[in-house]
């Protein structure tokens, strides 16, 4: 119902803040197969905040930040690069 939401006025970008943190495993899997199409189909950029590595994976882009600093920025080419390293 959320996403739901955050797509009605149709906004160009859709901030989720932990979208995933309290649900079980398969609610997560779907929120995520969700997004992930909002992103592919409809052209929209999502920013998710999330404490979760496996999330976080499945982003097109990342971006750490520790103690209010950008520690670390990485995208899929950066990491194709360090795989074929």
């Amino acid at each position: 119902m959320a996403i739901a939401r955050a797509l009605a006025n149709e906004p160009s970008v859709i901030l989720a803040d932990e979208p995933t943190g309290n649900l079980d495993t398969v609610s997560s899997a779907q929120v995520v197969s969700i997004l992930r199409k909002i992103v592919d189909e409809e052209k929209k950029a999502i920013v998710i905040v999330t404490r979760d590595p496996a999330l976080a994976a499945k982003a097109n882009r990342q971006i750490q930040i520790i103690d209010g600093r950008i520690a670390n920025e990485s995208s899929p080419k950066d990491h194709a690069a360090t795989a074929a390293s």
